[in-house]
């Protein structure tokens, strides 16, 4: 049996920002999303880089090629931005995130860097497969806050990791795929305003991906839309 990803994507520059950040890709074999930061051009040039070096990623990929792939692509990004950066030293500091999850018939592998996010849902069930790198996660970890208090904290927005063309480690995770699935990979606009509590009911309660795209989307809006808002949903189908 053979599984395809059935997508669907929005993208919002919210209620504040002057500007939309984030940038994302979505195709048949490959999921991304990026959010710049560094500033009006700055971040958006970032993320652009980075969705740009990972589409190549978007063919056939055997599954034990499928980590080196993720690996060097984001090697490309990173270098990318350093050379940027580079000829204009006025992008000094721009940086984004990276989220991606590539896909073959039988087997998914993600890397993730910052605090956008990717969830699967899978028998009812929602699970967060990426953990924030961010300076109020580390707190949580080493047990110095509630993870309750982490929403409210003043410096909940500090990214710790992210690709800004300096030596970095992403994280990586393999995961088995089932028909059924239901991914979701978002920018922070979205986790930022809305719990996962929230989004496990709509990615439930929706029919299908572009409609769980917009109710999620919504919701981050009516929570005031405080920043650039990336939805990615996709479901896994069994086909031939």
């Amino acid at each position: 049996m053979t599984l395809h990803l059935r997508w669907a994507a929005v993208t919002d520059q919210g209620h504040v920002r002057s500007n939309n950040e984030d940038c994302y890709y979505a195709g048949d074999r490959l999921l991304v999303v990026a959010d710049g930061m560094g500033g009006m051009a700055a971040g958006d040039l970032a993320s652009r880089l980075a969705i740009e070096s990972l589409t190549p990623l978007d063919v056939p990929i055997d599954d034990d090629q499928q980590m080196d792939a993720l690996h060097h692509a984001l090697e490309v990004a990173n270098g990318r931005i350093a050379e940027t950066v580079e000829a204009d030293n006025s992008l000094q500091g721009m940086g984004t995130t990276l989220t991606a999850v590539i896909f073959s018939g039988s087997r998914a592998a993600m890397a993730h860097v910052g605090d956008s996010r990717a969830y699967l849902l899978r028998d009812s069930r929602l699970n967060q497969l990426t953990k924030d790198d961010t300076y109020v996660q580390m707190l949580v970890d080493q047990g110095l806050i509630r993870p309750e208090e982490a929403a409210g904290h003043p410096r909940r927005s500090v990214v710790t990791r992210v690709l800004q063309g300096e030596p970095v480690s992403p994280s990586y995770v393999i995961v088995e795929p089932e028909a059924g699935d239901r991914w979701l990979l978002c920018s922070d606009g979205l986790t930022a305003v809305v719990s996962n509590e929230t989004i496990e009911q709509e990615m439930l309660a929706a029919e299908d991906p572009k409609s769980c795209c917009e109710r999620l989307l919504d919701l981050a809006l009516r929570g005031g839309g405080p920043d650039n808002v990336t939805v990615i949903v996709a479901d896994l189908t069994a086909g031939d």
